[in-house]
Formats: structure tokens, C-alpha cells, sequence
């Protein structure tokens, strides 16, 4: 069983940056972070391969934010910069436990965290 717990969310103004945080626990094949506006589909930002820590992101995002992690404290973060009013959303930290499934779609990763708010005012 994955249980995954996000923080780092909050308020800045645009061009401002966070750090967002994933606490971890059990194995995972892949560790994504999703972002969600009331009204839309859940859209990927980043998702991160656990075994050698290769990178895909969401269409745009690449530049402005970066994911990585620290495999031995099981922390998957999200470095987001230059950040815009339009990224304002809330933040899922999700991942999965083997492979198979399309790496951007969310029904891949059956373990999803509470969420976090990320609000960027103009």
C-alpha cells in the first residue's frame, strides 16, 4: 500500500516560486504530481521513474517547473518558478506501483494524496 502526503502549498504572487513536497511510503514504480481547477480534468504536471529518476512533464510546464527526488527520505518534489496566475490549482501528488499505463493519464496511478493549494495572484 502507497500512502502519499503533499505540502508546500500556498499563495505567491506571479513570478514567485514553490516548492512543493511528497512524503512517500511503500514501493513506486512512478510518482507523478497532477494539478486540478474547480470545473476541469485533472492534467499532469511532471511524473518521475523511481528507479532511475528519468522525467516527463506536461505539455508547457518543462522550464518552469522541475521534479525530482530523494529516494532514501521517499520525497518527491515539485520546484515550480516563474509562476503564473493561470497555474493556480490544486496540486495531487500520485503514483503507481508497477508498469503498464499511459504515463499522463491519471487513471495509471491508483494512490493519490489529499492535495495541495497553490494560488498565484497577478
Amino acid at each position: 500500500q502507497v500512502q502519499l502526503v503533499e505540502s508546500g502549498g500556498g499563495s505567491v504572487q506571479a513570478g514567485g516560486s514553490l516548492r512543493l513536497s511528497c512524503a512517500a511510503s511503500g514501493y513506486r514504480y512512478s510518482t507523478g504530481w497532477f494539478r486540478q481547477v474547480p470545473g476541469k480534468e485533472r492534467e499532469v504536471v511532471a511524473v518521475i521513474f523511481n528507479r532511475d529518476s528519468s522525467t516527463l512533464y506536461g505539455d508547457s510546464l518543462k522550464g518552469r517547473f522541475t521534479i525530482s527526488q530523494d529516494n532514501p527520505k521517499k520525497m518527491v518534489f515539485l520546484q515550480m518558478n516563474s509562476l503564473k496566475p493561470e497555474d493556480t490549482a490544486m496540486y495531487y501528488c500520485a503514483a503507481s506501483s508497477g508498469y503498464g499505463g499511459i504515463w499522463d493519464r491519471e487513471t495509471t496511478y491508483p494512490y493519490w494524496g489529499q492535495g495541495t493549494q497553490v494560488t498565484v495572484s497577478s
